[in-house]
């Protein structure tokens, strides 16, 4: 059985072509790709990238201003940090809740909408693997080119699963019988009619946001539509922690809010999901509101 794609970059000794992480004694990273014959650069001197060649993953190398710098293979989380950029990545801690949530599984039929620079859609691959299906859209071209170079650059070279198309979804959405549908885009609400005809029936609707307005939005969009069960909506905040000897207290800064994660399972052709038995909060609904049971009813 041959191995799946990128695997064999990610294990064994350094190769030529491998993407290397260096990390000073300060914690910095400085990452580059392994060529024969060249030297790699810092203000604290060099070295050769031979020196790292047919050597062991986690070893120490030291330039010629002795000072040393630990080599590791950099971990997708750091790869999607340090990548070149057309849009905005989906950071590490969302792409990690996406897999989770959205349940994306080996072998899954996804369709992403919204491709940016390529860092959900490496996450995506490499968890339905070769044998799974994701079929990306990007509206703008250069967005996908550089997603196209990124994802890749990762797997080292066109991963079998993945094929990428410049357009809206909404206009080229082709795919059946999907299991998941990822939309990480300004107007997800636009989709919801292609998407609703594209899911099999089980299947997870996730949609990824950055505003308070296109959460409510996107939310109101849903239960209007119908043919989904109540979606749910949270976002996840990360704080490392400072440890040393008995000082062990938070880091000062964090990664915050960077997005809003929804979830919503599509139903059977036909079936209308149960109502909903909590009652807004007096006021939830304007008086100009008109969507969903604007007579005043428990929305489901």
């Amino acid at each position: 059985m041959s191995e799946p794609t990128g695997a064999a970059r990610r294990r064994g000794p350094f190769k030529v072509g491998d993407q290397v992480q260096l990390t000073d004694p300060k914690g910095r990273h400085y990452t580059f790709t392994l060529e024969a014959g060249k030297n790699f650069h810092t203000h604290k001197g060099s070295f050769p990238h031979d020196e790292l060649i047919g050597a062991p993953e986690g070893s120490v190398v030291r330039t010629t201003g002795n000072v040393a710098y630990l080599a590791l293979r950099p971990l997708l989380p750091d790869y999607v940090l340090s990548m070149p950029r057309g849009a905005a990545v989906v950071y590490p801690k969302d792409a990690g809740q996406i897999l989770a949530f959205a349940d994306i599984f080996p072998g899954a039929r996804v369709v992403e909408a919204g491709v940016g620079s390529g860092s959900l859609s490496s996450f995506l691959l490499r968890a339905i693997g070769d044998q799974g299906m994701l079929h990306s859209y990007e509206r703008r071209e250069d967005f996908a080119d550089i997603a196209r170079q990124n994802v890749e650059r990762y797997f080292g070279g066109p991963h079998p699963a993945w094929q990428l198309t410049v357009g809206d979804l909404q206009d080229n959405l082709s795919d059946t019988e999907v299991d998941r549908v990822i939309l990480d885009m300004l107007a997800p609400w636009e989709c919801l009619e292609a998407v609703s005809k594209a899911l099999v029936p089980g299947g997870i609707l996730c949609c990824y946001v950055a505003t308070t307005t296109q959460l409510a939005r996107t939310v109101e969009s849903i239960r209007e539509i119908g043919g989904f069960n109540e979606p749910t909506a949270w976002e996840s905040m990360i704080r490392n922690w400072h440890i040393e000897g008995l000082a062990v207290r938070p880091d000062h800064r964090m990664i915050g809010h960077t997005g809003f994660l929804l979830t919503a399972r599509r139903l059977a052709d036909g079936v209308e999901p149960p109502m909903r038995r909590r009652r807004p909060a007096k006021g939830a609904y304007g008086e100009d509101y008109s969507g969903p049971n604007a007579d005043g009813g428990s929305p489901r």
